[in-house]
């Protein structure tokens, strides 16, 4: 499928040449991930929420491989290139970027963002790259999620509907 869009990177450096620029600039880079499988409007509402923390949001999206390795061989049931299509043009995301390790540690410490935010359903000492932002005077940040909505209830919900 290829790049669908400017704003998906990905590559790695491409992507800190930017953040240099952004800092260069005094912009508040907000950083979070996901594998946004089945985009829904938790989704959207998490996204919105965390670009409003900052000036910049940039999205790291698990690769396929990293999916799989996850939440096993059914998933993702969005391809890479279509999920970073759909997450690269929300109006609350600046930039999306991908990631192939089962966490985003890496990527983390190579942009070292101001502010990182996960969902509430983590604990912030438990959320990775917090000691890598905090050290560097950044903010590790929660955001309650509105419903209930999720990838896996999606997925249970079609099953059972149409079972017969």
């Amino acid at each position: 499928m290829g790049n669908l869009s400017e704003n998906i990177i990905e590559n790695r450096q491409e992507l800190l040449q930017i953040r240099e620029e952004l800092k260069k600039q005094g912009k508040k880079v907000v950083f979070t991930n996901g594998c946004f499988d089945i985009l829904h409007a938790g989704h959207v509402d998490y996204l919105k929420k965390a670009r409003e923390m900052g000036d910049i949001l940039i999205v790291g999206l698990n690769s396929d491989s990293s999916i799989r390795r996850i939440k096993g061989q059914l998933r993702p049931i969005v391809p890479q290139y279509e999920r970073a299509f759909l997450i690269g043009n929300l109006k609350a995301v600046d930039y999306v970027t991908f990631f192939d390790e089962d966490t985003p540690g890496e990527l983390i410490s190579d942009l070292i963002p101001d502010i990182l935010v996960k969902g509430a359903d983590w604990k912030i000492e438990n959320i990775v790259g917090r000691d890598v932002v905090e050290k560097n005077g950044g903010e590790v940040k929660t955001i309650e999620f509105v419903n209930n909505q999720s990838t896996t209830n999606i997925i249970q919900t079609v099953l059972e509907r149409y079972k017969n």
